[in-house]
């Protein structure tokens, strides 16, 4: 709609606050770029730039800040920070990432499957790497969409296993990549070191060595298969130099739509609330 030249504004004159304890580029713009093509405005938060990083509770900030703004986003590290945030604002919160979950990043991830295949219903996606925000995510998306997720991790970097639990038979742990990919439709990975674990990187690097998502790798998977990263990628470590621009690799469809599924999600959140 956008590059076609058609102008819609459902979200003219509606502000988001968007606070961010961790940075990004991809969460950042497509958050910014998304409220402006609705006809909306976003405010960047940093905590430099608010009370929140001099220790004001995070209680007093949420209602503060959602007297003032319509849809609040917070990209943090605690996710009990984000949970209380939502329970004391007055509008809308959404989860742009925590250490523990990365919702906006599936919905991105779903949309490109189903452009790039139709329906994700019963199908196998394959986790690769560390059972990290990203892999909980996943875990939840298959839950949500019904598909079979297969998880390949290190030892001792396996999820959750309250989150495993939730999933019930949807859901298979393996000890090597090969095991996992077979039959998968959908092979994805992430950095081995995320946020906040840069000390950890270079024994991630020992543990993870045997994780990387390779060409190889993917030949082992379905005919069909499709490769996602969430990004930034680390080449020549979680994923081989080739692997990112194979034909197989859908990593740049699936950065755009971080835009495309989030300015769905603030219309939805916004607009519902008109309604109702």
């Amino acid at each position: 709609m956008q590059h076609a030249g058609e102008i819609y504004e459902p979200l003219k004159n509606r502000v988001l606050g968007m606070i961010f304890e961790k940075s990004s580029t991809r969460t950042r713009v497509s958050f910014e770029a998304g409220m402006a093509q609705l006809g909306g405005s976003a405010i960047f938060l940093s905590p430099r730039d608010t009370q929140l990083g001099r220790g004001e509770p995070v209680e007093d900030s949420a209602r503060v800040l959602s007297r003032m703004l319509d849809v609040i986003m917070v990209r943090t590290f605690d996710h009990a920070m984000l949970e209380r945030f939502a329970e004391y604002s007055a509008v809308p919160v959404i989860n742009a990432l925590t250490d523990d979950y990365h919702p906006c990043q599936l919905l991105a991830d779903v949309q490109t499957y189903v452009e790039h295949r139709g329906s994700i219903q019963g199908k196998t996606v394959a986790w690769i790497g560390d059972g990290n925000n990203m892999c909980h995510s996943y875990i939840k998306a298959a839950i949500q969409f019904d598909f079979k997720l297969r998880i390949a991790t290190p030892k001792g970097f396996e999820p959750n296993p309250n989150i495993v639990a939730e999933a019930g038979e949807r859901i298979r742990l393996f000890e090597t990549p090969a095991e996992a990919v077979q039959g998968a439709n959908l092979v994805a990975t992430d950095v081995w070191a995320s946020m906040g674990q840069e000390d950890e990187q270079e024994e991630r690097i020992k543990q993870f060595s045997a994780f990387q998502v390779s060409s190889a790798l993917l030949d082992q998977a379905a005919d069909d298969v499709v490769f996602m990263h969430c990004l930034p990628a680390h080449r020549g470590e979680e994923v081989s130099h080739d692997v990112m621009d194979d034909p197989r690799s859908v990593v740049w469809d699936e950065a755009e739509n971080r835009l495309h599924a989030q300015k769905a999600l603030l219309e939805f959140l916004l607009c519902q609330e008109e309604e109702d």
